[in-house]
């Protein structure tokens, strides 16, 4: 049976900006992931973290190699295919939280919700939504504004937003770069909790030792290859 996440072989090049060489940003990544397991990728900033994300939730795609998702080619996909897989299928967190400042907790919790089809999930929604934000300790934020919040609620609000449409895959990308280290002591411990209880595989990229030793494997990006 195949694994829920497979990378094979996968490299990604950009062009030099003087007509030069390209330069290989990553070489070769194979790594199968399973459905429930959390992962986090080391390295220090500009090693290539990022773009390996972003390749894994299709915002990139791979000069080389195949990302697999539950068995289906990615790179088969056209781009509004790719959008459906992101919007069904993966979520992500940013080291920005990127909330709609006009906008409330509630509703910036919600905003995944518009692009996904169907009234009987747009209706179970908001239910969800406010279970998840009291689960996470904002069930008394629900009509404040992001600016009325801390940076440790903001990124949890933008944690409850990842998980609204119920992703089988949550992509953490520096989670807790912007945070304090009690701050991000407390996202850390929430992302675990959340991989054992919403059942989501968890990926995280970070050059923080202590959030990547909670994750049950941890891989070290260096040259452009996982080891």
């Amino acid at each position: 049976m195949a694994s829920f996440l497979q990378l094979r072989d996968v490299s990604k090049s950009y062009r030099s900006v003087l007509d030069g060489p390209p330069v290989a940003v990553l070489n070769g990544i194979s790594l199968e992931i399973e459905a429930g397991e959390s992962a986090a990728v080391l390295g220090p900033s500009g090693c290539g973290k990022s773009t390996l994300l972003n390749i894994i939730g299709t915002l990139d795609r791979p000069t080389g190699g195949q990302v697999l998702l539950e068995g289906q080619d990615l790179s088969k996909l056209d781009e509004n295919e790719l959008a459906g897989v992101r919007n069904r299928q993966i979520g992500f967190i940013f080291q920005a939280h990127h909330l709609l400042p006009q906008c409330t907790v509630l509703e910036n919790v919600l905003v995944p919700t518009l692009a996904r089809g169907g009234k009987p999930n747009r209706a179970a929604a908001p239910e969800r939504a406010c279970r998840l934000l009291e689960r996470v300790g904002l069930g008394g934020r629900l009509n404040h504004r992001p600016g009325q919040l801390s940076g440790g609620e903001r990124q949890r609000a933008a944690v409850v937003r990842a998980l609204i449409n119920q992703p089988r895959l949550l992509l953490a990308d520096e989670p807790t770069g912007a945070l304090d280290r009690a701050a991000a002591g407390e996202l850390a411990r929430l992302l675990v909790e959340l991989n054992r209880e919403e059942r989501v595989t968890v990926i995280l990229v970070t050059h923080a030792e202590d959030l990547a030793t909670r994750m049950a494997r941890r891989f070290q990006l260096v040259d452009g290859r996982l080891v």
